[in-house]
């Protein structure tokens, strides 16, 4: 199984990618599952050059920053038509704005991917576009760990192969 890290990166600060590094364990040690975190520059098959240089060209290369960004887009997005098994996003307020993260879900979504959204925000201030996409909503990493240890345990999943 591939779990897919979906939420903001661009303009996030520190809080909105500790969740990361808090579920990629439980999900890698406890499930057995292989993650794929969007946030992790190196995964994204991009050059040396192009990791070295990327934010400056937003400001003095638009051309090659575009390259550069649409070359992210097609892995992300190719990952997730060809590869996840389900995704799961982070959704605060902190970057409403955030283009990738409702593209991601868009595409989970069109493919029939379960999606997973965690937020601590009321619902009714969360994107109506992310839960549209979303299979299930969990108000905390806890409840969602809860979620998929009963839905993916080991145990669960050795079982399925001897019936």
């Amino acid at each position: 199984m591939l779990a897919y890290l979906c939420g903001p990166i661009e303009l996030s600060g520190e809080g909105e990618t500790l969740w990361r590094r808090k579920l990629t364990p439980f999900l890698r040690d406890q499930l057995g599952h292989r993650v794929y975190d969007p946030s992790e520059v190196a995964k994204k098959n991009l050059t040396e050059a192009e990791i070295a240089n990327f934010r400056a060209w937003q400001t003095t290369d638009l051309d090659r920053f575009r390259r550069v960004c649409r070359k992210i887009i097609a892995s992300s997005l190719d990952l997730i038509e060809h590869k996840a098994d389900y995704l799961i996003c982070y959704w605060d307020a902190a970057d409403p704005a955030s283009g990738g993260a409702p593209a991601e879900l868009t595409a989970a979504f069109r493919k029939g991917i379960p999606v997973y959204l965690i937020t601590e925000l009321p619902v009714e201030q969360v994107n109506a576009w992310a839960l549209g996409c979303s299979d299930q909503v969990f108000y905390s990493l806890d409840n969602l760990k809860d979620f998929l240890s009963s839905r993916f345990a080991r145990e669960k999943q050795t079982q399925l192969w001897k019936d």
